[in-house]
């Protein structure tokens, strides 16, 4: 696939050898870079979908794209404008291309849309079902973009976000009309999944555009609707146990830091002691997985020896590693992150770095190192990155009107106290 802007080229050869030594800022510029080049060369010139994933050392055969992918794409465009890696008229024009083909080109269901695609078409494969999170991933990407180059780009943002039907995902399609959680999805041939987006995971990012929405938003009571439980592991206490990137998805559109809601919780300190725990628990099991170190953590969902899981803590866990889990977590934990990446980078650069940056996972324990990367993955390690150096993307997103109010809905608000901050304090 061609894309429609063209990266200018800096920085380490792509070719897949060892790689050459670099500075901390030196790796995290290549990280973001290589991030950006996978959404310019794999996302698909006529429509704008972003693959799911590709080969990073060589070619392949992927057709299929992500729709939270394609969210990921429109919020690099600004980043690689920022960075000079992108002329803005080629990024402006690809975002155009983009969120025309979304609008009017692809199927959706009250406005949300299928989880995997067929990146030439926008047509639904593999039986996907009409996904609330991958469909606010790609709303929240457009709104970043909108809010960067303005104009067309922005209204067809705003008229992607406010065609969804928040009330018909949460109510099942007025089925349930107390209901106060979101839905998962919705398959054509079964109706409305089971499962509801009412335990603690990346679900932020989910209320916060329902909440902030212009048409008929969220009611303020589903931010307190979804659960909360409280996991424990080495002392240290957070927001549920699990892969990794559950606690950094929603930060990386929503500036969480300083923040409390009405319940009392600060949301930031959660991610803070989910990544102190992830690495902890990896430092725990030296003893019986080769693959693990003290800068070499991030349980995370991904790909593994024997296929794609929820790797997390306390389980399932194997020895696979993620490079852009531990990563992604800059945001709260930046000298543990940097030290991780650093030693992956130099320890099994030869098998792990490649065209788009790092592979998606790794395991030594199983002599096994994935030759993918995966595009939400790429995303979000891309947005960590720049949200750490800049707060490029939480500046954008916080400029749109619906973060105010979403923010508001969901109680959230800036205090100021002394450190160190807790989990919980007692609701307002």
């Amino acid at each position: 696939m061609v894309g429609l802007i063209t990266l200018i080229a800096c920085g380490a050869a792509l070719a897949p050898q060892a790689p050459p030594r670099m500075t901390d800022d030196g790796l995290l510029d290549e990280v973001e870079r290589r991030a950006c080049l996978f959404f310019q060369e794999r996302s698909n010139s006529r429509t704008g979908l972003a693959s799911d994933r590709a080969n990073n050392r060589g070619s392949d055969k992927y057709t299929v794209a992500s729709t939270a992918s394609t969210g990921y794409a429109l919020a690099s465009l600004p980043i690689a404008v920022e960075r000079k890696w992108a002329k803005r008229e080629g990024a402006e024009k690809r975002a155009v291309t983009t969120l025309r083909f979304v609008l009017d080109g692809m199927p959706n269901v009250h406005g949300w849309l299928y989880h995997f695609v067929d990146g030439a078409t926008g047509a639904r494969v593999w039986n996907s079902e009409v996904s609330t999170v991958d469909t606010s991933l790609l709303v929240a990407g457009a709104l970043v973009c909108g809010q960067y180059f303005g104009g067309e780009v922005r209204d067809l943002a705003n008229r992607l976000y406010d065609r969804l039907d928040w009330q018909w995902a949460r109510t099942n399609g007025s089925k349930k009309p107390d209901k106060r959680v979101v839905t998962m999805g919705w398959t054509p041939e079964k109706g409305f999944i089971p499962s509801n987006w009412d335990s603690y995971c990346e679900l932020m990012v989910i209320y916060l555009l329902g909440l902030g929405a212009r048409n008929n938003p969220l009611p303020a009571s589903s931010w307190a609707a979804w659960k909360r439980p409280e996991y424990t592991y080495g002392g240290i206490t957070t927001l549920a146990g699990g892969p990794i990137f559950m606690h950094q998805m929603a930060h990386a559109f929503y500036d969480f830091h300083d923040r409390r809601d009405d319940l009392g919780y600060d949301y930031w300190i959660s991610s803070v002691e989910a990544t102190r725990i992830n690495r902890q628990f990896c430092i725990d099991h030296l003893k019986t997985r080769s693959t693990y170190a003290p800068n070499i953590w991030g349980l995370n969902a991904s790909d593994g020896p024997d296929g794609y899981k929820a790797y997390g803590v306390p389980d399932p866990e194997d020895g696979t590693v993620s490079p852009t889990g531990a990563l992604a977590s800059i945001l709260f934990t930046p000298k543990l992150s940097i030290a991780a990446a650093r030693e992956m980078y130099e320890k099994y650069g030869d098998r792990i770095w490649g065209r788009y940056g790092f592979a998606d996972s790794f395991n030594v324990d199983r002599k096994w190192f994935d030759p993918d990367v995966i595009g939400i993955d790429l995303g979000m390690v891309l947005l960590a990155i720049e949200n750490h150096r800049t707060g490029l993307i939480w500046k954008l997103m916080r400029s749109h009107l619906s973060t105010t109010r979403g923010l508001a809905a969901a109680g959230l608000r800036t205090t100021r106290e002394p450190a160190p901050r807790l989990l919980r304090l007692a609701p307002r």
